[in-house]
C-alpha cells in the first residue's frame, strides 16, 4: 500500500512539473492568475468621477432650484420644464453624472474610459450647447435674470461656459490618465498576485492526495 502511494504522488509529480508547469504542492492552492491589460484601479478615476457626479448634479438641479435664491435663468420660475433646459442642461448633466459613476466604481479601463470619454461630450455640449440650439431648433436656454454685468456673467458661467469648462477638464484629464498603464499598476498587479487576491475569473483549485 505504501508503495502504490509513492507511485501515485511520482506521477503526480511528474504531471505538476512536465504537463502543467507548477510545482508540487500541498494543501490546497487556488490559481490566481494576473490582472488583465484592462484592469485599472479604482483609485485611478475616483477623485475625478466624484467631481463630475457633483458638477453634473449641480448642472442638472441649479435650472431648477436656482429661482429660489435668485440665481437663474429666464424662465425665473422654479421647477419649470422646457426645451431648452432639457436639451442643453439636463442631458449634459446627466452624460455627465453617468461618466462620473463608471470612473469612480469601474475596474476595467475600457469602462472607465467610456466614462471619462462622456464627461467630455457632456462638457463639451454645455459649452457649444447654447450657440447650437437655435440651429438645431432645441429650445432656447434664456438670458440671465441678474441685472447686474457682473451677476450676470457669474451666471453664465456657472450654467453653461465656466461649468463645461470645468467638466472637459476633468474629463480630458482622466481620458489621459486611463490611457497609459503606468508602473504603478504593474507593481500593484505583481503585488495583488504575490498577496492571492489578483483573480480575474473563477478560481480552480488543486489537491493532492
Amino acid at each position: 500500500m505504501f508503495d502504490r502511494n509513492v507511485s501515485r504522488e511520482d506521477r503526480e509529480d511528474a504531471r505538476l512539473e512536465g504537463g502543467e508547469g507548477r510545482e508540487p504542492v500541498t494543501g490546497t492552492v487556488h490559481d490566481v492568475r494576473p490582472p488583465g491589460r484592462m484592469w485599472v484601479p479604482r483609485s485611478r478615476g475616483a477623485v475625478s468621477g466624484m467631481l463630475l457626479i457633483v458638477l453634473g448634479l449641480w448642472g442638472v438641479l441649479i435650472p431648477f432650484v436656482g429661482p429660489y435664491f435668485s440665481f437663474s435663468f429666464v424662465p425665473d420660475q422654479a421647477w419649470t420644464w422646457t426645451s431648452g433646459r432639457g436639451w442643453l442642461e439636463v442631458l449634459p448633466g446627466v452624460v455627465t453624472v453617468i461618466g462620473g459613476i463608471l470612473l469612480l466604481f469601474s475596474a476595467n479601463r475600457a469602462v472607465a474610459s467610456l466614462g471619462a470619454w462622456l464627461a467630455v461630450v457632456g462638457g463639451a455640449w454645455f459649452i457649444v450647447g447654447p450657440t447650437l440650439a437655435p440651429v438645431l431648433h432645441l429650445g432656447e436656454a434664456g438670458t440671465p435674470s441678474a441685472t447686474e454685468p457682473a451677476m450676470r456673467a457669474v451666471q453664465q458661467l456657472a450654467f453653461f461656459e465656466g461649468l463645461g469648462a470645468v467638466i472637459l477638464f476633468l474629463g480630458a484629464a482622466a481620458v489621459g490618465r486611463l490611457s497609459l498603464r503606468s508602473h504603478r499598476d504593474v507593481v500593484r498587479a505583481q503585488r495583488q498576485v504575490e498577496n492571492g487576491d489578483g483573480s480575474t475569473g473563477a478560481g480552480t483549485t488543486l489537491r493532492t492526495p
